[in-house]
């Protein structure tokens, strides 16, 4: 399924776009201030941003700029009551991929994110890869030299983030939002068992990266000089 940011305050608009969507096969996230919305950027790779302008702690146009300044070229649709012609301007020019005014039709908001899921959310290679490591996302296969193994959803989207990270430590929390996202329960075993998976198929592939716990801290990517 696919997952995007929605950040917007209005708590009856919110559920009502995320159920627009969720018909549509896309799962939303919701955040209410710009501060939780960049944290939630930092942490899950969305396909997508819908974003209000008129949030607790300001313009949601300063989140757009900052990710824009950061190089993050999510696909973002602006929401807002905001509809003189000048706000329309003043959110393209701040990075805006799309800008739709308030009410709106649930059928053209779902339509609108549809069209920014098909863009690219960044300019960078889709393939990730580290050591011995490829994996290509679009299928799913993790590579290690002529050897392949299928990774589940949740497992890809942990080794995603492990790869891109490089051996940099990444947080439990950073992985279990890269997997299943800020809305989804996960049970509390979720990720050890996700990990566990993901060691026996870097194993069964002769892989010598191995995900290393650090105690009180993360998990990364390690090389093992010891692998055959």
């Amino acid at each position: 399924m696919n997952r995007i940011l929605l950040v917007e305050d209005h708590e009856r608009l919110a559920q009502l776009v995320c159920a627009g969507l969720a018909t549509a096969g896309i799962a939303a996230d919701v955040a209410r201030r710009i501060d939780a919305a960049w944290s939630s950027l930092q942490q899950v790779p969305y396909g997508a941003l819908v974003l209000d302008r008129g949030l607790p702690d300001g313009d949601g146009l300063v989140l757009l700029q900052r990710l824009r300044a950061a190089g993050l070229r999510i696909p973002c649709l602006v929401l807002t009551a905001r509809d003189a012609l000048h706000d329309r301007v003043e959110g393209l020019d701040a990075g805006a991929d799309d800008y739709l005014p308030k009410p709106f039709a649930m059928d053209e908001m779902v339509a609108r994110v549809r069209a920014l899921l098909r863009r690219p959310v960044e300019l960078r290679p889709l393939d990730a890869s580290h050591g011995d490591l490829t994996l290509r996302p679009d299928t799913g296969v993790l590579c290690s030299g002529d050897e392949s193994v299928s990774l589940a959803p949740a497992e890809m989207q942990i080794m995603l983030l492990l790869l891109r990270k490089h051996e940099d430590v990444v947080r439990r929390g950073a992985l279990e939002a890269a997997a299943w996202g800020l809305s989804e329960a996960v049970t509390p075993n979720a990720l050890d068992v996700a990990l566990h998976r993901i060691r026996r198929k870097l194993l069964a592939i002769g892989s010598r990266q191995r995900i290393v716990n650090t105690r009180g801290l993360g998990y990364a990517l390690r090389e093992d000089d010891t692998a055959e």
